[in-house]
């Protein structure tokens, strides 16, 4: 396991497009939450000891604030044929284990990936209803090891904080996860 830190995309930048099929074989597209009061959107796998630490918390999360106006999309670039575990198939079981409320969409070429300059996994864009980044950090500073308890506190306060009209706090925290599983040739 290499841990990697989240990519460096500037607060301020509009919502990079994106078109994807999701577990349940629904084409979603970034323009279909026009109408929400944000979107997050998370980078995610099945099959990364980051995300699995605290995918339940992340499912609960979205129970939570989805109800208040926050739209959510999970992504997963990650190479499927040289990491079976996150095959199409193995996502759509592992919403169903894990309970997600959100579209979790399939990056098969990793063009979304690219456009977002997204490195690890898991990986947290929040877009205000501007859809330009307003957070791109840590879910909290818990880690798979560190005992320090799964709060989702970094990731609540920037959503809070959108819903309520006022600002995020420039000072973020990286995340921290696996690096995407770029398939030969597509690494940045």
């Amino acid at each position: 396991m290499v841990a990697k830190t989240s990519g460096t995309m500037p607060l301020g930048t509009p919502l990079p497009p994106f078109r994807l099929r999701d577990t349940d074989g629904n084409i979603v597209a970034s323009t279909d939450f026009a109408d929400d009061d944000a979107l997050l959107v998370i980078f995610m796998c099945n099959h990364c000891p980051f995300v699995r630490h605290i995918n339940l918390q992340i499912a609960s999360f979205a129970r939570e604030y989805m109800p208040r106006g926050l739209a959510i999309v999970g992504i997963n670039a990650n190479d499927a044929e040289r990491y079976p575990d996150d095959s199409f198939d193995a996502m759509k079981r592992e919403k169903a284990r894990v309970g997600y409320p959100f579209p979790y969409l399939h990056d098969e070429d990793q063009s979304v990936a690219h456009r977002f300059g997204a490195v690890c996994t898991p990986e947290f864009f929040l877009f205000d209803g501007e859809r330009e980044l307003v957070y791109q950090g840590q879910f909290d500073g818990s880690r798979p090891g560190n005992d320090v308890p799964v709060t989702g506190d970094d990731l609540r306060a920037a959503a809070t904080a959108v819903l309520t009209g006022t600002d995020v706090d420039p000072e973020q925290t990286p995340s921290m996860g696996c690096s995407i599983k770029w398939k030969p040739g597509n690494a940045p």
